[in-house]
């Protein structure tokens, strides 16, 4: 993490980040759950620490007008509340299996605190009432280990331009721009993806498996946006010097495959198989 500042360029920032990289490091011990990891994310201009954990506990705020250090010292101990001090924004992103505690170092550490915000998947979605209009959508032969790839890699950009709107929207405006497209589209592609057929294809141990999903029509052509939209952050992983990754060329046929199968069904057409599809693509063909 201090070499990470160094090489960006922000050593300026290694007395805070280390400060409060080591009182999260220290809650995750005592309070969270394995696996632990710690990375910084974010722009080179605005470098963020998270400290991830396994449990989806969301620890005690403390906030601005909390005075009183005797209750942090019964609760969590002095740890959030020297990250909120040597933080310019900080927070707590909730995952299904886990969450991470964030913060974007200062370069001093001051006496106010600043305060944390809780983002992420708190609480479950409401199930989908059935649609009169269901229409079912058949992928055939998708390859687990990229589809995989591609719901790591969505939940990780996911992330990024939400904490990204949050801390920085005045710098970043596209960012809020995405976050919100995200956000709209969430349920429709949690719902969507048929996630529950591929963990069990996964525990089979195949390399390949068939989803056949149902949902109702006007979801189908509204997934077909994430085309579009994933193209559009990858421009912006690349504009803005994000320290995460764009999508590699394996993981844009892939997608452009799997999202045209719902907009090309939805208009009528028969399913493509990945393994034509991924052919036509390659050759710069419609996959009808």
């Amino acid at each position: 993490m201090v070499s990470t500042c160094h090489d960006i360029g922000r050593s300026d920032l290694v007395e805070c980040a280390e400060l409060g990289v080591s009182e999260l490091v220290t809650n995750a011990l005592l309070h969270g759950e394995p696996p632990l990891s710690v990375r910084v994310r974010g722009t080179r201009e605005h470098p963020r620490v998270e400290v991830r954990d396994g449990s989806t506990d969301v620890p005690l705020m403390p906030t601005s007008n909390l005075q009183d250090e005797d209750d942090l010292l019964l609760t969590f101990g002095r740890g959030l509340s020297i990250v909120a001090r040597c933080s310019s924004a900080w927070g707590v992103e909730v995952e299904d299996d886990g969450k991470i505690v964030w913060f974007v170092p200062q370069d001093h550490s001051g006496d106010l605190m600043v305060d944390g915000v809780v983002t992420g998947a708190i609480a479950a979605a409401m199930p989908r009432e059935p649609s009169p209009d269901e229409l079912r959508i058949d992928l055939h032969a998708v390859p687990l280990r990229t589809f995989v790839e591609f719901q790591r890699h969505y939940r990780e950009l996911r992330r990024e331009v939400r904490l990204l709107a949050l801390a920085h929207e005045q710098e970043y405006p596209l960012a809020k721009d995405l976050s919100d497209l995200f956000g709209s589209l969430e349920r429709d592609l949690r719902e969507g993806i048929g996630a529950d057929q591929i963990e069990q294809a996964l525990r089979s141990g195949v390399a390949t498996t068939d989803l056949h999903v149902a949902m109702p029509r006007q979801t189908a052509a509204t997934i077909g946006r994430f085309i579009e939209l994933l193209d559009l952050a990858d421009a912006f992983c690349r504009e803005e010097r994000l320290l995460s990754l764009a999508r590699t060329p394996e993981q844009q046929r892939f997608q452009r495959w799997f999202f045209n199968e719902f907009v090309r069904q939805e208009g009528g057409a028969p399913p493509v198989p990945w393994t034509e599809g991924a052919v036509l693509e390659a050759e710069g063909s419609p996959a009808s």
